[in-house]
């Protein structure tokens, strides 16, 4: 499964875009603060329209400005993991896998690959941040989806808690489950974890 990538918009008054491909493993997207990367995975999700361009993911069209095609995120089946993780509160770590997860059966299997078996029964306000960016993975990867968007999922971690959910997408790259689209403003994550590198500027 691959994915290619040509999208344009406006925001603030000027255009954001790029044109890439994604392949088989983890392709990271780098550049600097205020370069649109977040933006261009919210268009990937269908969060943010373009003004122009295409999504492909495979042989399925998701966005197509000339042809009129913009599937709504909800039909798009993209596992995004956003900065800020967005667990539900109320739920614990096993029901907030779980949520929208067609196939319970795959819990064993994710949270194994995840190292969080342990952690099913806990409440989110008790996980340490890189725990709960290991949640946030795992319950992407539950949701069926056919390609996995990482947006700076290590930010905001000390190195012991960067170190776990580093390896933790290592895990997930090598399994070669889904393609995925990393976003990262850090050279070093990128040469560590990535398996090619686009640049935006």
């Amino acid at each position: 499964m691959s994915f290619d990538v040509d999208v344009t918009a406006t925001r603030g008054g000027s255009d954001v875009g790029a044109r890439f491909a994604v392949g088989e493993g983890l392709t990271v997207l780098v550049g600097p603060s205020g370069a649109g990367k977040t933006s261009l995975l919210d268009m990937v999700a269908g969060l943010l329209r373009p003004a122009r361009g295409h999504v492909r993911v495979g042989g399925r069209t998701l966005y197509d400005s000339a042809a009129g095609i913009d599937l709504p995120p909800e039909r798009r089946r993209v596992g995004y993991v956003f900065q800020d993780m967005r667990l539900f509160p109320h739920r614990r770590v096993r029901a907030n896998l779980l949520y929208g997860a067609p196939d319970p059966a795959r819990l064993a299997e994710v949270a194994a690959m995840l190292d969080v078996t342990h952690l099913l029964d806990r409440w989110p306000r008790t996980l340490s941040g890189g725990e709960a960016r290991r949640i946030a993975i795992g319950r992407a990867l539950l949701s069926d989806a056919t390609f996995l968007l990482l947006d700076e999922p290590l930010s905001s971690l000390d190195a012991a808690r960067r170190e776990e959910a580093a390896r933790a997408i290592e895990r997930v790259r090598d399994a070669r489950t889904v393609p995925i689209l990393m976003v990262t403003h850090d050279g070093g994550e990128a040469e560590r974890l990535g398996d090619r590198v686009v640049a935006i500027a």
